[in-house]
Formats: structure tokens, sequence, C-alpha cells
């Protein structure tokens, strides 16, 4: 299947853009230990985003992978994962600040190292989401896509260091035109005291039509029913819902 945009993110890069819905969004690490911080909005109405608390709650998780769905404030789906080679994403750990970063990597200047200096997920999203209508009122906790956290009995936070090898993937489909706010940054939780961050890769590919038996869709009642408030959200605009069967 050949793609319909490609965009590959340098380290330490960062991107926006609004992806309608029926589509697929590839995400390849070009790179060991990717992490990608993603921040997702309804592209037609921007005061509706990625809600974390909701999708965890409605799928009995704090992690994700093939098969959960990304749940929006209002209770429908903006996106759904539908291919994982890892089987884990980060959807607890945040995203780094321009203090963390420096305390940790050393202080850098754009005015010193023009590109190469070192930029943080806090920044990232500030430039992209004033670009996008926003503000940084607007940030929500993020997904780390290709990080694994998880919390032990004490409730510790572990970010497990050689989770991501080179070729990884993860592939979203888009169930809403869906506004995309990425920064290409570590992990907040990455000890390593080097910048870990590689280029990621991101391709828009057509899905196909989801079918009555979609693995998403049937992962748990909460997911159908937040795709159900989804389609009716896309009838009641006069959109074509013929990429899903309703029975």
């Amino acid at each position: 299947m050949n793609s319909i945009f490609n965009k590959t993110i340098p380290a330490g890069g960062k991107w926006s853009g609004t992806i309608g819905k029926g589509k697929l969004v590839r995400f390849t690490a070009l790179g060991d230990r990717a992490n990608l911080s993603t921040l997702m909005y309804n592209g037609q109405n921007l005061t509706e985003r990625y809600n974390m608390p909701d999708t965890l709650k409605a799928q009995h998780t704090s992690h994700l992978t093939k098969g959960h769905v990304l749940m929006s404030d209002n209770g429908r789906v903006l996106t759904s994962i539908v291919e994982d080679s890892l089987g884990w994403h980060d959807s607890i750990s945040g995203y780094t600040t321009r203090k963390q970063t420096d305390e940790k990597y050393g202080v850098t200047t754009y005015q010193e190292l023009r590109n190469n200096w070192l930029r943080s997920g806090e920044e990232n999203f500030s430039i992209e989401l004033v670009r996008n209508g926003l503000g940084v009122r607007d940030i929500v906790p993020v997904l780390n896509l290709f990080s694994k956290v998880y919390c032990d009995e004490n409730g510790n936070m572990h970010f497990v260091e050689d989770h991501c090898k080179e070729g990884a993937t993860v592939t979203l489909r888009t169930e809403m035109h869906t506004l995309f706010v990425f920064s290409n940054t570590p992990n907040p939780l990455d000890q390593r005291h080097q910048y870990s961050s590689v280029p990621i890769k991101i391709e828009v590919l057509e899905a196909t039509p989801v079918e009555e038996d979609d693995a998403c869709v049937n992962f748990r009642p909460e997911n159908r029913r937040a795709f159900e408030n989804t389609w009716e959200y896309h009838a009641l605009l006069g959109e074509s819902i013929k990429t899903v069967m309703v029975k």
C-alpha cells in the first residue's frame, strides 16, 4: 500500500498536522530507544482532546498497545492502535521540560549551537500548539510512543532501557479528523545522561473499512460505546460513516 504522506521527524524535532478520519498513521523508529511524545485533538473542534485517565480507566490498563483506543474527553475515539511490534507504549510519564533537560544534559542554547541545541517537549509543544490556534494551557498528559514505563507494587515508576529497537513500528487508525502534535524528545524517565533521541518516520495511508468484528471496537464494551459515540458524531455532522458497520 502506497503512502499518501510521509515525513521524518529528526532527533529533537517537532511536527503538527491534522490527519483526516479513516487513515492509517504508521510510525517507525529509525534507531534504538526512540520516544515520540504525542498530543491529539479533534481537528474539527480543538476543545476536544485526548483524555489519558478515561482511556486507561475504560480499558483497565496503564499502558497501550494493539486493540486499545485513544479516547477523547467527550467519550469518543480519536484513534485506535491497529498494529504494534512492541506491545507497550507509555501513557503515564509525561514529557521533558526545559529545566529537566538542562539539568540532565547540560545547558544549551540556540544562539550558541543553532539547530544542534537540545530541545525539550515543553518547548516543542508550546510552539506547535500556537501554530494551531492553541497554547500551553491546552497541553494534556501525553502518549509516549515506543517507550515502556511500569509501576512496581510500591507505586514507583520504572523506565525500561532497551524496550525499543531500530525498526520498531506502531500504527494508529484515525477514527476522527485528528490534530497530532509530536515532540521527538527523550522520555523524561530515561536515566541516561546522553540526549537520547533518534529520527522517527511517519507515513499516512488509507485505512480499510472498519468491520463489525474489528479488534479495537470489540476490545471492551467501553470501546464499542466510544465508537458508537464517534459514529453518531459523524452522522450528525452529515459526514459519511461508510468506514464503519453499525448494527
